[in-house]
Order: structure tokens, then sequence, then C-alpha cells
């Protein structure tokens, strides 16, 4: 197989920018810009947040879910919240989020990925400018695509076995406790503040690779991929194809981002189903391609939707309401960290210092 797929579908695409409503694709589509939305926000108040703690000055909104993008620290809560019982409240947005985000792989496949995470949102941008381009779907060559495709799975395994194995229950908590992981979220701004040229070729690079070969970060690097990936063949959804009803058209493997062989396939249980439904879109037939469940139940795209939309957008307001959303860092601390400076590498190396 060469590098380039003469594999085509440009409807779909005229259909997509030209506006015209595809079935179940409007859905996502609004699931991702809301998502895009209350990110912007958060970033505004949180941008704001920390220059008032700079200033000294009052106020400010300090964004819970901003501790989303935290994924290491979250799995380390979570182990200690297995062995311990105890909900850490340092970050416990990022603890809610990840909790989430697996309950929806489980139940949805990996609907996180092509509904709601930003960075799927991205890839996906960068790829349709690529088709727009290119006017063909570019894959890697299978010798090239299967060994590159282990790669998340092995960073995956390093921070598991790192976290839970290597990492004892002590060092766990002591590890929640360090002034490094309580300016975690604050440090992961100055990141982005004040990029390196380092960081920011690495960025740039990712993404051309992204442009280039569609979805590279996602299909190949991202963990969170490849710990939902993990519930794959066990999520309690899959896309099903009725052969009877199938025409064999194979425009259901055309579309697909992941390259799955839809038409091939009677359930797909592949660990790379994003379940963006573009295949069932792509689909002429309405009973063809449908999502089931284990028990041949069969969902339409609205309620997968509102399955989605509840589980992980009620799932945040319960943990609002509940009180397990907002982090219990007072606000003194965070401004005498950040007006002292968070760049000494003695109090915030990774298992150093302490807030006196």
């Amino acid at each position: 197989m060469g590098m380039f797929s003469n594999k085509k579908n440009p409807d779909r695409f005229n259909n997509i920018f030209k506006g015209k409503p595809v079935k179940g694709l409007t859905l996502r589509r609004g699931s991702q810009l809301l998502t895009l939305a209350v990110l912007t926000i958060m970033g505004i108040q949180f941008a704001d947040f920390i220059n008032k703690l700079e200033q000294g000055l009052p106020g400010g909104v300090r964004p819970a879910g901003v501790e989303g993008f935290l994924p290491i620290g979250a799995l380390i809560s979570l182990k200690h919240w297995f062995a311990s019982g105890e909900f850490s409240m340092v970050h416990p947005a990022g603890l809610v989020i990840l909790i989430l985000v697996l309950g929806t792989g489980f139940l949805l496949r990996k609907a996180f990925c092509s509904w709601i995470c930003p960075v799927g949102l991205l890839s996906e941008v960068l790829a349709r400018v690529a088709h727009l381009t290119f006017k063909i779907r570019i894959k890697l060559p299978r010798w090239l695509d299967w060994p590159l495709l282990s790669l998340k799975y092995i960073i995956l395994i390093f921070f598991a076995h790192s976290i839970f194995i290597q990492m004892s229950p002590q060092a766990i908590r002591e590890f929640i406790e360090l002034p490094y992981n309580r300016v975690a979220d604050i440090k992961m701004f100055y990141f982005f503040a004040h990029i390196t040229p380092f960081a920011a070729w690495t960025v740039a690079i990712l993404a051309l690779l992204s442009y280039l070969v569609p979805y590279f970060w996602c299909r190949y690097l991202c963990p969170y991929g490849a710990l939902l990936g993990v519930f794959g063949p066990f999520s309690l959804t899959r896309i099903k194809r009725t052969p009877e009803s199938c025409t064999d058209c194979g425009k259901c493997s055309a579309v697909c981002p992941s390259f799955i062989s839809v038409d091939k396939k009677i359930n797909v249980l592949s660990p790379e189903c994003i379940g963006c439904m573009e295949c069932v879109a792509s689909c002429p037939l309405d009973d063809a391609l449908v999502i089931a469940t284990p028990a041949k139940f069969k969902l339409t795209p609205r309620a997968f939707a509102i399955a989605l939309f509840v589980l992980f957008w009620g799932g945040i307001g319960i943990a609002q309401m509940t009180g397990y959303w907002q982090s219990n860092i007072p606000r003194h601390e965070l401004q005498h960290r950040v007006q002292k400076g968070l760049d000494d590498p003695v109090e915030y190396g990774h298992f150093r210092g302490g807030y006196e």
C-alpha cells in the first residue's frame, strides 16, 4: 500500500463546507463548537486570574476545567483514590474529567476524541484542509503505519507502569502535595504564554505532521486515545453493519478517519474507532450502518449525542453541585507562589520543596 490513498469522497467534504446538514455530523459539529467556546472562555478567565495574582489584586475566576489539561496529575490522583479511598481536592476537576472520559470510553467508545477533545478538533480541521489541498486521503504505508500505531500504547504503558506500579501510595500522596503539583495548572499556562523556541518548534512540527498525515498526533502519539482504545472491544456501543442491507459501495471505509475497513465488518470493534459516525453519515441507506449495543439495541445519532452530553457535561454539573470540582488550594497560597516565582528548581522540582 502506497503513502497516498486514492479513496475519495468529495461529496462528503463539499456537504460539510457548504453547510449542508449531514445526519449525525451536525450534532457532532455542535458538540465540538460548544467545547471550543467553553475552552475559550476558560482561557480568558484563567489569564485574567493569573494576571490578578501577579499584581496582588483581588477578584478573577480560576476555571477549574483547566485541570483537564493535566492528565498525568489526574492519573496520579486516580491511583491515590484507589489506594486510599480519598478523593484529592488539590486538582479535583482533573480527576473528575478523567473519570468522565473513561466513562464515555466504556459506554460510547472513543466519542470523547471526536466529539469533545479540542486536539481532536484541531486535527480534524488540519485533515480537512489537507484533503482540500491534495484532493486525496493520505495514509502511511502499512509497514510504517502499524509500528507507529504502537507508539501511543507504549507511552500509555510507560505512564501507567510509572504511576500504578512504581509509585508507592506514600510517594503518590507526597507528589499530590508538592508545590510542583499544586501550581501545575499555572506552570502549564506559563509554558504556553512564554513558550520556548524548542517547544514552539515541537508544536509546529506536530501540527505540520498532522497536516501531511491526517490525525498524526491522535493516531500515533496520544496516550489518552490509547487509554480509551483499551475500552474499544468492550464498549457498550459499536458501529454495526447489516450485510443484507449493505450495497458494498465502500463509502463508509473511504471516509473513516481511522482507515478501518467498515464495509468488511459486521461489528466495528477496532480500538482505533473514534465513534465519529463519519461512516454512518456517508452510508446511502438508513439501516445498513447503525449505532448498536451488544444486545442489538439501536441508537439514533441524536440519542448517541444526548447520551454523551448528559454523561460528560452532566457529570461535570454533578461534580460542581457536590463540591468535587473546585480546588481547596487557598488563593493566598497561589498568590504567594506566583509573586515569588515558579522557576526555583529546588522548590518546584517534582519531589522537592514545601509550602511554608
